[in-house]
């Protein structure tokens, strides 16, 4: 184990964006052109109006700013830490090309949604209730916006999830130098505060031949069928794949997902890590991986990649980061086995060189983390009886609604894989959609008509 201070710890863990003083946010406020047709609006998944937001700010009148963000984006506070807003609302930003420096959109974001939240208001209330029940699996970004929509258009709404706290990845699987879990905790209470239930630790199992309940959290898909008019599916992706070698299940080999979620519980001496890490893959999530196993005190940290430095799909800020950090790279190296001491333990991984010359080679490290994307959950999914496209994701209308006319779904598992706003505008459609299936009505939410929409984002 590598060992360092836990005062240091935190301080490698502190916020990078943090917060906006009363002054640095008005300031930031004031630089804004307040855009008629504003391109950061139409840049961000959820189309915040951000002229309007920053306005408020700048009058002083934060409340109704963060009303305006919620409003179309109920895990607003959330995004404000984690989008990447350096290529959506800020990365059109016309001041980037007038001043070379954009509006901080995120961080302004932030600084009126955490001002709400902190007050003990309301943003928003429930609507009259229409004698319709709907089922959401999944507390993640698209669970919580769908249902909170919904609550607002008037459903009884309960939301299932296998976890002890709600948030989904936005709870378990952000770096904690981004946003802490008391953030989407405190979101998803602004949800149940609607009215909404949340039943946590709550596993529904599939309409899979002789598959019953077996334990009191248990609940048959079946029984949601019966019990509600609608169901959403916001389940997410699965499990980490893998990567087909000779003692992958060894001590020593962790998901990043798991790595990270461990790291979420700020216990840093429970964190498993070892004084050489390599990370395999080179997304955004290996980025995570690799800074947080630096942070923690790694000795030496190398992210681990089979094509060029110029095929990462991880943000181009992100890997700043990661290289500010301290971490190194090995380009066109796929991983063909483990090595292991007379003790069994790692002791490196082998590689072969992909630029054509197939030369072999070791990489010493006596800890190796997987961060090669996620599995679709094909195996729940096909039992409850729904369709997916030919990338294994679910199949869904412009209603979102899938091959089952009374079940919806939204997130990662129709995307493939996004951000946490996308997943949010994925849910807020869910819910438009469902409205319209179960009344007829179109429902319209910061003055844009939320169902139905043209196309379904290709990821």
């Amino acid at each position: 184990m590598a060992e360092l201070e836990h005062e240091q710890i935190e301080r490698n863990f502190a916020e990078i964006n943090p917060p906006l003083s009363q002054a640095e946010a008005v300031f930031e406020a004031n630089r804004c052109l307040y855009c008629f047709d504003a391109p950061c609006m139409h840049a961000c998944p959820t189309h915040i109006d951000v002229p309007s937001f920053i306005k408020k700010i700048a009058s002083g009148n934060l409340l109704g700013s963060a009303r305006v963000i919620f409003d179309a984006n109920p895990i607003g506070a959330t995004c404000a830490r984690v989008c990447p807003v350096e290529v959506l609302c800020e990365g059109a930003c016309v001041e980037k090309t007038l001043m070379a420096k954009p509006i901080e959109i995120g961080r302004l974001q932030r600084y009126a949604t955490d001002y709400a939240m902190n007050s003990g208001r309301k943003i928003y209330q429930a609507g009259a209730p229409n004698g319709k029940s709907v089922a959401v699996i999944g507390s993640g970004p698209a669970g919580l916006s769908c249902a909170t929509f919904l609550a607002r258009l008037g459903y009884a709404v309960t939301i299932f999830d296998k976890k002890p706290l709600p948030g989904g990845l936005d709870t378990y699987g952000m770096a904690e130098y981004k946003m802490t879990q008391a953030v989407s905790v405190k979101e998803a209470e602004q949800v149940a505060d609607l009215g909404v239930v949340f039943r946590l630790d709550t596993e529904i199992i599939s309409n899979a031949e002789n598959q019953k309940p077996s334990a009191e959290n248990q609940i048959s898909f079946a029984d949601l069928q019966t019990d509600f008019d609608a169901v959403f599916v916001g389940i997410g992706l699965g499990a980490t794949n893998r990567l087909n070698l000779v003692d992958e299940n060894l001590d020593g080999v962790i998901d990043a997902l798991d790595f990270i979620e461990r790291i979420k519980t700020r216990d840093w001496k429970s964190v498993p890590l070892g004084k050489t890490v390599a990370v395999i893959g080179a997304g955004n999530t290996a980025i995570d991986a690799v800074t947080q196993a630096k942070r923690l005190g790694a000795e030496r940290v190398l992210m681990v990649y089979r094509r060029t430095e110029r095929d990462i799909s991880a943000y181009q800020y992100e890997y700043e980061l990661a290289k500010k950090d301290g971490v190194e790279f090995v380009w066109q190296a796929a991983p063909i086995g483990i090595l292991t001491d007379a003790d069994g333990r790692i002791s490196a991984l082998q590689c072969e060189k992909t630029d054509g010359s197939l030369r072999l080679f070791e990489i010493p490290c006596d800890m190796i983390i997987k961060a090669i994307g996620q599995t679709k959950q094909t195996g729940f999914l096909q039992n409850i009886g729904i369709q997916f496209d030919e990338k294994g994701r679910v199949a869904v209308n412009e209603l979102m609604q899938t091959s089952n006319p009374k079940i919806f779904a939204g997130g990662d598992c129709v995307n493939g894989g996004a951000e946490a706003v996308d997943a949010a505008q994925m849910g807020k459609h869910a819910a438009g959609g469902i409205h319209f299936v179960l009344s007829g009505e179109h429902a319209e939410f910061a003055g844009a008509r939320i169902a139905p929409i043209e196309k379904i984002p290709a990821h």
